[in-house]
């Protein structure tokens, strides 16, 4: 089975080959030589990822899914949420919404956060939706280099280091996207096998 997974992000692209194995051949919006910015204009994770895969339905017609994730920190009521990518601003790279995020939990004693990210799968137009949340808490500094995003301020619960301290084994094996993808990759092979 071929998809387009609606993103050029090659840190995304290679966790949820990695996670899918041989069963599904993912293609990449490169692949396609889609090289349009698709809008996330959604004011939630499902929305965004919903306008990603339809895009890519719609204007190539063919199979798809998109996702799309955020931090959610308690004691900022959800944020960054939908905005994690560019919460320091559109022009602004991850360790400018790391510091951000830093700042604005200075002097907060909950530091509870969970990641979750949303997969709109369409397949021959059907669209089915699939949830991987993992918790945790915030760390006082960043940890570690591998990884992307949030990893290095992000410590999973039941464990002491960051995602970015982690193999990319480990961390595949119970990040959020391992979740929703695992739930993506079970439906796959229920209905698609």
């Amino acid at each position: 089975m071929k998809l387009v997974f609606a993103t050029n992000n090659r840190h995304k692209l290679d966790e949820v080959r990695d996670i899918l194995g041989d069963r599904v051949e993912v293609l990449s919006l490169n692949d396609i030589d889609c090289h349009d910015d698709i809008p996330e204009t959604a004011d939630t994770l499902q929305g965004n990822a919903l306008i990603k895969a339809r895009y890519i339905y719609e204007k190539y017609g063919t199979d798809c899914f998109a996702d799309d994730t955020g931090l959610e920190v308690d004691s900022l009521n959800g944020e960054p949420g939908v905005y994690s990518a560019r919460y320091a601003g559109e022009e602004c790279n991850s360790e400018a919404n790391m510091l951000k995020l830093l700042h604005n939990l200075t002097g907060k004693s909950d530091r509870k956060a969970q990641f979750r990210t949303v997969i709109a799968l369409i397949v021959k137009g059907e669209e089915k939706l699939f949830n991987g949340i993992v918790k945790g808490t915030i760390s006082e500094e960043k940890m570690g280099n591998s990884g992307f995003g949030y990893d290095p301020i992000f410590i999973p619960e039941g464990f002491s280091e960051s995602f970015a301290q982690m193999s990319s084994d480990m961390k595949n094996s119970i990040s959020h996207r391992y979740r929703a993808t695992e739930q993506l990759s079970k439906y796959l092979k229920e209905n698609y096998d």
